[in-house]
């Protein structure tokens, strides 16, 4: 790996997950940690004109009032953002990563990332924010934003941290399963880890050459590896082996060969990514 790891919080529940992870990251690969908070332009910005419905008299005293409530609000999001970090830094400091840095910026996450992601090596996130439906299960707008456009590696923690020693790589054949495999070929952050490579498909000689190919590179690079063809529903299959074998992490492309790749996040990915509570890296 590069020397940093940017993990991104925002101080909904799954901060602590997130630097819980990029605290087993770092410890395994011996990265930098940089802890990312931003602070949206709905937190900074000022509210709506509610001036122009009012008598010019008392316009000028409401102007003043709300131009003053705004600097509060700012203020407010300021002080919140330095709190998030701090408590962030100090989880990452108690399990022992001592290269850490903090950093608060405003404007859109993700031309903040974009700009982030040149020097580092992964991405951490949590699955959803502090504004996700989670009795819909819907998954983080912010996620989805950073799945479509980061260039980098991005780390999707689960609620709550558990040990990682199972991993397995959903295959596909694709380019981005494909930088996937290689990864986890060489990063330092998979080794002493059991490697289960799964393609979900109907029996082929070019599918199963395919497999064999992926568990060639896993193993140059010092792995021991299952590897099995299963026909069946993507999504069932990959549910069904992650419940049943009790893997920790879940490796795949972002995205399968949709002609529309580019545009959305592979429908799979999504659907694993919304029911597994367990931490998912995508490779895009």
């Amino acid at each position: 790996m590069k020397n940093k790891i940017i993990a991104l919080v925002d101080g909904s529940i799954y901060s602590r997950s997130v630097c819980e992870h990029a605290a087993w990251i770092a410890g395994k690969t011996g990265a930098a940690v940089e802890l990312l908070h931003v602070l949206g332009r709905r937190e900074t910005a000022s509210g709506s004109d509610l001036s122009g419905v009012i008598a010019l008299g008392a316009r000028t005293a409401l102007l003043e009032e709300l131009s003053s409530l705004d600097e509060q609000r700012a203020r407010l999001a300021l002080k919140r953002g330095h709190a998030i970090l701090e408590d962030a830094e100090a989880v990452l400091k108690a399990a022992g990563i001592a290269s850490v840095t903090t950093r608060l910026r405003n404007g859109d996450l993700l031309e903040t990332v974009a700009k982030s992601e040149a020097d580092a090596d992964m991405l951490v996130i949590g699955k959803r924010g502090e504004a996700a439906d989670f009795a819909k299960l819907h998954l983080g707008s912010n996620l989805e934003r950073i799945a479509r456009a980061a260039h980098k590696p991005v780390f999707v923690a689960a609620r709550a941290m558990r040990p990682v020693a199972r991993v397995l790589i959903a295959y596909d054949g694709g380019p981005s399963a494909l930088k996937a495999v290689d990864h986890v070929a060489r990063s330092p952050l998979f080794s002493g880890l059991a490697i289960r490579l799964l393609t979900v498909a109907s029996e082929s000689e070019q599918r199963r050459q395919r497999l064999e190919e992926a568990r060639g590179m896993l193993e140059a690079g010092g792995h021991d590896v299952s590897a099995t063809l299963v026909a069946g529903h993507t999504e069932a299959v990959i549910s069904d082996v992650v419940e049943r074998e009790s893997i920790d992490l879940l490796v795949m492309g972002a995205y399968g060969h949709s002609p529309i790749r580019n545009l959305i996040i592979g429908s799979t990915t999504a659907e694993m990514l919304r029911s597994c509570k367990i931490p998912v890296l995508l490779f895009r």
